[in-house]
Parts: C-alpha cells; sequence; structure tokens
C-alpha cells in the first residue's frame, strides 16, 4: 500500500462468476481518499499469472467540484427506463430531505414574568402607586387574577372570555365590520369605539340579533356574508325615494342601497382586468410602485408596469408616508397607519390622475386593441365590446350614437379612458 493507492485481493476456493463491481465511497465527504478516480482490475490465471480485466482509462475525467450528469449511453431500452424511473424518485427523495432539514419555520417568543403594573398618580408614569392586579375592566366582567399569575395563564383566561357565547362584545364588534364591508358603513359609524364618545347605533337590535347568530354557527364568517347578500336590504336598488331622502338623507336607515366609490385599489384591479392585463398570480414578493424601497425621500412613481407590477394592488410594495401616483388621490392609504374605516373624499385631481396618467392611458390602449382583436374592425361592435368590459352591459341607442363619431375621430382608447372616468365603472352600485 501506497500513498493514494491501495489495493484488495478476493480469494475463492472455487471458480465464481462476478458479474458487477462497485465502488463504496464515503458519503458523507469526511475523508479525502475515499474516492476512486482510476483502477484496475485483475484476474488470476491457473499458472498465478495476472490478466488485466478493466480499468479507468473508459472513465469520464474527474473535476473536483463538478458533478457528471448520469448518463443512459451503453444501456438498454429495459435498462433506460428503470434508470429514469430510478433517477426521478431519487430526485423526489433528495427534495423531501431538503425539505425536511429545514423543516417548519415559525416566529415565535419566549414567555417572561409579566411586568408589574402600578395605579398612576394624575395617569404620570414617573408617579407610581399601589401595585395592581391583572383584571378585566369591571363594567365588562368581574374576572381578576393574582398578581403573580404568569403570562400564559393571562393570555389563556383573556381569550376564554372573548371567546365566551356568552359575551356578546367581540362578536358584536366583528359583525359590524363584516356589516361595513358590505354597505360602506356599520350599524355603528365608528367601528373601533362603541363607547360614549362613538356614534351611536342605528339597529341595536339587528346588531345584537347578528351576534347571536354569529356564535351559535360557530363564528362562522361565511353564514353571516351569506344571511346579509340574501337579504332584502342589500337586494334593494339605489334608487332616489323624495320621501325617504327628505326623512333621511345620509341613507342611515337603509332605505336604499347606499351607493359609494369603490376602493382604490378595486378601480386599479378593474381597469387591468377590463383590459385584459391582469396577472392573477398569486403569493411571493411584491411588486414596486417606487424606483426605491428604502430611504426617508425621493421617491420616484413608477409610472409604465409589466410583469409582476401587473398583479392585482394586494400585492403592491408600500412606502409609508408616500402616496401612490395615480390612485393616491383616491384615498388608497400611504400604509403609516392603520384604519378602521377608510375615507372617502372627492377631489378635481381625481379626475385628472385617472385621465391624464399613463397608466391610464395604457389601459385604455390596451383595452381598445383587446376589443378590435375580439370583435374585429366594424365600429359598432368594437363599441359594444368595450361597454360589455367596463361597465358589463351594452350601450343604449343613444349611448352608441354619442360615442361613434368620438371613436371616429379620435380613436377607441379615448371612449375608453372617458369610460374609466364614468361614475358607472367607479360607483357600487
Amino acid at each position: 500500500h501506497t500513498q493514494g493507492m491501495g489495493r484488495v485481493t478476493l480469494e475463492f476456493s472455487s471458480e465464481q462468476t462476478i458479474a458487477r463491481v462497485v465502488w463504496g465511497r464515503d458519503r458523507d465527504g469526511e475523508f479525502k481518499d475515499r474516492l476512486a478516480t482510476d483502477y484496475l482490475i485483475e484476474v488470476a490465471n491457473a499458472s498465478g499469472q495476472w490478466q488485466t480485466l478493466a480499468d479507468g482509462t473508459d472513465r469520464r475525467p474527474y473535476n473536483k467540484g463538478v458533478t457528471t450528469p448520469f448518463s443512459t449511453a451503453g444501456l438498454s431500452p429495459a435498462e433506460t427506463t428503470k434508470a429514469e424511473s430510478l433517477l426521478t424518485r431519487k430526485k423526489k427523495i433528495e427534495n423531501e430531505m431538503v425539505t425536511a432539514k429545514v423543516g417548519l419555520v415559525a416566529f415565535a417568543g419566549t414567555f417572561r414574568n409579566p411586568d408589574k403594573t402600578f395605579l398612576l398618580s394624575r395617569g404620570d408614569p414617573e408617579q407610581p402607586k399601589e401595585e395592581i392586579a391583572p383584571a378585566l375592566p369591571r363594567q365588562f366582567h368581574k374576572l381578576t387574577l393574582p398578581i403573580d399569575t404568569a403570562e400564559q395563564e393571562r393570555r389563556v383566561r383573556l381569550a376564554d372570555w372573548m371567546a365566551d357565547p356568552k359575551n356578546p362584545l367581540p362578536a358584536r364588534v366583528m359583525v359590524n365590520r363584516i356589516w361595513q364591508g358590505h354597505f360602506g358603513i356599520g350599524l355603528v359609524e365608528t367601528p373601533s369605539d362603541f363607547g360614549h364618545n362613538g356614534a351611536r347605533i342605528t339597529h341595536p337590535e339587528l346588531l345584537d340579533w347578528f351576534a347571536s347568530e354569529f356564535v351559535n354557527s360557530g363564528w362562522s364568517v361565511k353564514h353571516l356574508h351569506r344571511l346579509i347578500v340574501l337579504s332584502a336590504t342589500y337586494r334593494q336598488s339605489n334608487r332616489i325615494h323624495p320621501r325617504a331622502q327628505a326623512k333621511d338623507s345620509e341613507d342611515r336607515w337603509l332605505w336604499r342601497f347606499p351607493s359609494r366609490r369603490i376602493e382604490a385599489e378595486t378601480i386599479r384591479d378593474a381597469m387591468l382586468h377590463a383590459s385584459g392585463r391582469l396577472s392573477e398570480s398569486m403569493y411571493g414578493r411584491g411588486y414596486d410602485l417606487f424606483d426605491l424601497r428604502g430611504g426617508l425621500s425621493g421617491f420616484k412613481p413608477v409610472e409604465s408596469f409589466n410583469g409582476e407590477g401587473l398583479r392585482r394592488m394586494v400585492y403592491a410594495h408600500k412606502i409609508r408616508r408616500e402616496r401612490e401616483a395615480v390612485f393616491g388621490a383616491f384615498d388608497c392609504p400611504d400604509a403609516g397607519q392603520s384604519t378602521a374605516r377608510r375615507r372617502e373624499s372627492t377631489t378635481p385631481i381625481q379626475a385628472l390622475n385617472l385621465f391624464n396618467s399613463r397608466f391610464t392611458w395604457e389601459e385604455a390602449q390596451a383595452l381598445a386593441t383587446r376589443s378590435i382583436q375580439e370583435v374585429g374592425e366594424d365600429l359598432k361592435k368594437q363599441i359594444h365590446r368595450v361597454w360589455q368590459l367596463t361597465l358589463s352591459r351594452s350601450p343604449s341607442p343613444a349611448e352608441l350614437e354619442e360615442a361613434e363619431p368620438i371613436v371616429r375621430e379620435h380613436g377607441l382608447a379615448t371612449l375608453c379612458r372617458s369610460l374609466f372616468n364614468c361614475n358607472e365603472f367607479l360607483l357600487l352600485p
């Protein structure tokens, strides 16, 4: 035996047939001299003379760090099929091994002893008085725990109280938020304040009934949605009744379905959907609305979007204190703080942004191109198709008569821009 070389001699008591020789190696790479890159296989004849049967001269050269792909050259069709099946299985197992090593990743913390809480003199943290025990506000419950109660137990007792079927308060808040999502305003106009400083409930009995139904259904949000959207209140039209409007101009008693402008994100998504460019891909990293992601100032808005930038606006990466260039005017929040109810304003900037922005122009052009491709060169069919894609209906004879000369003189894209700006596209319903 010499350095870097080894020899193994096998002696048999009788004649043997050897079909294959398999080299074993160090799987974990612990040793540096366990890989056979060159070899010589010999057999001794009856007179003791060694004859060469095979060697490593027909092997591919060994390159450290470079993996040689498996080759099926020289194999029979049956062997090739079996080899490919084994390679597929091997790849699957290797992927499972990688996943098993990584495991589930979770953001978690460790519990510690809770900080002491003191009654503050005049609300001044610099003037602590006696220590107080963890408890619920007396207006809600008489639950009081010992001062030395562990944090885990405090959390469990609070969760038990909140999810107790006898406690209507969390259910009332949740029901009000869901109602607000459907009608634009909750039964309580201040969704984060049900107290004396908040707005009064317009339909107290209805809110209580919904809260009870919510709890009895096993806190099923789907059940609550179904109840609301199938109700006569939700399905009524938005037609104005003069007598009702004289008594309730703000429609707080819901004598008609309250009209409201759709959210900024929905406007953008609806424009992309109409033009046929909306990307429905989900998950992953969000796209950028500005040229930078960090820093304190000097953000340049992205004006033209392609690829990932055509995804729904829920995937947009927002920068605090910076409003989106076009849809920021439509009260789209800058993510600087959370809010219970998004305000709704009407300003000239909204119409100017939605008519003159590069985004609107590009989507109008895309909508015009889509319509022409789908219906051909017939002008009336193009106008009909644009109306269907934006307003989900066909134009009336008067609208068609008014739109035709505009399209002939200024092109179909100009009509698309106008439809993106009309109330029927921007308001619900």
